[in-house]
């Protein structure tokens, strides 16, 4: 089955709204106008139930079927980058600093798709929950409106969500069980030593030549203290320290990221990386404190509900263009709060050739919406099919 006709009728309209949500876009938890027209949308398509305001900017509509069940979640991110765009396209952003670089209006236009066309036909049992979650780049979103209790609050029994994928052909699927994409850890390494001339070095503590070590340090974790066959990457992407080029600064400050796994390997990066810092501060003689934040989880499917999942995909896009065991992803995802609440899947929806994303030249292919809406309908009814005496 390809992707369902009456969805097929009202693309045009998705590209419509994708690209209103892509003019207009927002940071973080502040999702306001999109949390706004999105709503409009649900309310124009006659969902049963809306809810605002979870998690400040998020919602949830429930549409109810034909007959009793469980309630299937489907879930889309809302928020933008604080990046600027340079796609030339006329419906770039209208927004300064601010442009959807992860395709995450792409992303709402697809639930919002799936939502019109479940809330006409109603060809299922049980409910569907529609997750539309800001803050998925920085604040975890989706850990606050688990917190808030939507899982328990609508009875939500697996849950299920979409990311796009440039570079895989356009309108294919992505997916595996197990860990698919990595937690994601921030470090601060703050350095205060003593400053004075350039000329006198010896009567300073310097914390360039502390930073220094420090970094190169950190670069051996991976390649001497970890198994080699467990993923693991440790980035130093920050440093900065200096004014003047006679001037032995009093401070430096290192910023990087982690990401892992397996948690006795995340455990084991921030115990060497302490143990790093320590012997540093005493070796150079400054003052070295580490700030390791714990961030996203990884994103781990279930097994039995990637393996539907993938069956779903497969009715749409064709066997041979579904990859159900595809490799695991070290960016992060917060939709690994929702896996951590309750069993589902996260797929990739191939949008084509282009640049990637968090690029400025990144742009949502909305000729993949269609697909991505019709994947998410009939998760819905081939999960909670109706038996012939429901009518």
């Amino acid at each position: 089955m390809p992707v369902l006709n009456r969805i097929a009728d009202f693309a045009p309209d998705m590209a419509a709204w994708r690209r209103h949500l892509h003019q207009h876009p927002e940071l973080g938890f502040d999702c306001h106008q999109t949390a706004a027209f999105v709503a409009e949308r649900l309310r124009e398509f006659g969902v049963d139930e809306l809810y605002e305001g979870i998690a400040r900017t998020g919602i949830v509509a429930i549409i109810n079927g034909q007959a009793p069940g469980p309630t299937i979640g489907l879930r889309a991110d809302m928020d933008a980058l604080p990046m600027d765009e340079t796609t030339g396209a006329e419906w770039a952003s209208t927004v300064p600093g601010r442009m959807h670089g992860c395709g995450h209006d792409g992303h709402t236009t697809m639930l919002l798709g799936a939502a019109r066309y479940l809330a006409e036909t109603r060809n299922f049992a049980g409910r569907v929950a529609l997750i539309f979650q800001p803050a998925e780049e920085d604040g975890g979103g989706g850990d606050a409106m688990v917190q808030e209790g939507i899982m328990d609050r609508f009875d939500i029994a697996r849950v299920f969500a979409l990311h796009n994928n440039p570079g895989q052909p356009e309108g294919t699927f992505q997916t595996r069980p197990g860990p698919i994409m990595a937690a994601v850890d921030r470090f601060d390494i703050h350095i205060k030593g003593r400053g004075g001339h350039g000329a006198l070095p010896h009567l300073t503590a310097d914390p360039v030549v502390a930073a220094v070590a420090v970094v190169q340090a950190i670069q051996t974790i991976t390649s001497r203290n970890h198994h080699a066959l467990e993923d693991l990457v440790v980035s130093v992407t920050q440093i900065h320290t200096g004014s003047a080029d006679n001037v032995v600064p009093d401070t430096a400050w290192i910023c990087g990221t982690v990401r892992t796994f397996a948690p006795h390997v995340r455990d084991m990066v921030r115990r060497r990386m302490t143990q790093i810092c320590d012997g540093a501060g005493m070796a150079h003689e400054v003052e070295i404190l580490l700030d390791y934040q714990q961030g996203y989880p990884a994103t781990v499917n279930d097994a039995e509900q990637t393996e539907f999942a993938a069956e779903i995909a497969r009715e749409i896009a064709g066997e041979a263009r579904v990859d159900a065991e595809a490799g695991r992803e070290m960016g992060a995802e917060d939709f690994s709060y929702m896996l951590n609440a309750r069993p589902g899947c996260y797929l990739f929806l191939g949008q084509g050739e282009g640049p990637g994303v968090h690029n400025p030249g990144y742009d949502f292919n909305d000729a993949v919406s269609p697909v991505g809406a019709s994947f998410f309908a009939r998760l819905v009814e081939r999960g909670q099919p109706l038996h012939p005496e429901d009518g």
